[in-house]
């Protein structure tokens, strides 16, 4: 590869994310990421081998564009199971905002295509992991809820903390923002570490 092979691969990684929000209705094909980049589709498959490679980069490069690791710190280092509770719930309920267009794209696709729906189960996965280390983290300290194992509890928070209920909750029903993170904040304390 050329030695601006790097800039290409950012300017296939953008052309992709831009086209996923711009045509969430079908599938974002090679040749129309190609074009959108202003290079050939067989330079697009130089960096990528396949379709879903690309995609699951592509969802991968609005975390870094995004700095995910930084919002992710907090939760990171917090130094008991709840601050990692509340920062995971705060740095994901409010990165959800700005990568909802290639989100809901990515939903809308994954019946239908199955490129899209492995790029998706990559992002669930990420989000899931970020749920298991919270829960791990309250288990440690002795404040998980009665009755619940870390599985079923990371299962609850990563359905609290879904997409699709943001969606219901801010788009839908209007909650602003804020809102949404102090009763989401509220309703995973509640559920999973039992309080009254």
């Amino acid at each position: 590869m050329s030695s601006d092979a790097p800039e290409t691969r950012k300017r296939i990684l953008r052309s992709a994310l831009d086209l996923l929000v711009e045509m969430p209705e079908k599938p974002v094909r090679m040749s129309d990421i190609a074009k959108r980049a202003g290079i050939t589709r067989q330079a697009v498959y130089l960096h990528f081998a396949t379709r879903t490679e690309l995609l699951i980069a592509a969802t991968r490069h609005l975390d870094e564009v995004n700095d995910s690791d930084a919002l992710l710190a907090k939760s990171r280092q917090a130094p008991t199971g709840t601050a990692r509770l509340d920062a995971f719930i705060d740095a994901w309920g409010n990165y959800i905002p700005e990568i909802h267009g290639v989100a809901a794209a990515l939903m809308a696709a994954a019946d239908r295509d199955p490129d899209a729906a492995r790029a998706w189960d990559d992002r669930l996965a990420a989000i899931r992991h970020g749920c298991q280390a919270a829960v791990d983290a309250l288990h440690r300290d002795g404040m998980l809820a009665e009755g619940f194992t870390t599985d079923e509890a990371t299962d609850l928070l990563w359905t609290i903390l879904s997409v699709r209920n943001w969606e219901h909750l801010v788009l839908d029903c209007g909650w602003p923002q804020e809102k949404y993170i102090q009763h989401i904040k509220a309703l995973a304390r509640h559920i999973v570490r039992g309080d009254r």
